[in-house]
């Protein structure tokens, strides 16, 4: 979506969304959109309240527009689309079940097909690093190196996307296997797939979803 008003009604509409899904509360998480040769990104210290002239942009040369200052996490979210140039959006989100498993210092493994929605055949963890950080912007940089999403050590959840809808669907979904994988190890150890079945997985993933009929 290269139409800027648009772009911010939908980035305001996604937020709201996130909170009415309680997958973040008040002003915890954030998330952008690339705009030209920067980002949209939401405003820090603001959550469901936030409008559509509240999304700050910024240029990747460190250029400021807005009423606001950008998220202290706009490091992450630079150092991401810097490094992926395919991805569109970012989303962060201190959603519970994420970062419980973030906060037990353990990745999402391949132990649901559906982990393969992020593009890999699991989710990986990130280093903790202190938030708005250099070095945590580095390290999520290469935690989406090849994959859609990651969890931050004791902090939450990135996803990106090839567009805002992408992104909050990896978000939404890892979200539920997070919770799906908790539950699990309540019980033991979940068996997990092996890497050729992930492989057969993501190969499917990448010809799913609505297509034409001929």
């Amino acid at each position: 979506m290269s139409d800027e008003p648009a772009l911010r009604e939908a980035a305001v509409a996604a937020m709201r969304r996130l909170d009415e899904r309680g997958l973040n509360r008040g002003s915890a998480g954030n998330l952008s959109c690339r705009l030209g040769e920067g980002m949209l990104i939401t405003p820090t210290g603001m959550g469901a309240e936030l409008r559509a002239d509240d999304m700050v942009w910024m240029g990747f040369d460190g250029q400021v527009q807005g009423h606001w200052q950008p998220s202290s996490e706009w490091h992450f979210h630079r150092a991401v689309y810097l490094a992926r140039p395919d991805l569109n959006a970012v989303v962060h989100t201190h959603s519970v079940h994420a970062t419980t498993l973030a906060c037990l210092r353990r990745e999402l493994p391949a132990f649901h097909y559906m982990v393969a929605v992020a593009g890999g055949s699991r989710v990986p963890l990130v280093p903790y690093h202190t938030f708005g950080t250099e070095a945590l912007s580095q390290a999520v940089a290469e935690g989406l190196r090849e994959v859609q999403a990651c969890l931050l050590a004791n902090h939450g959840l990135v996803a990106a996307g090839k567009s805002l809808g992408q992104a909050m669907k990896i978000t939404v979904e890892i979200e539920a296997l997070c919770e799906s994988y908790l539950k699990a190890l309540a019980v033991g150890e979940p068996v997990l797939l092996s890497q050729a079945q992930m492989a057969e997985v993501i190969e499917k993933f990448r010809s799913y979803g609505q297509t034409a009929r001929r």
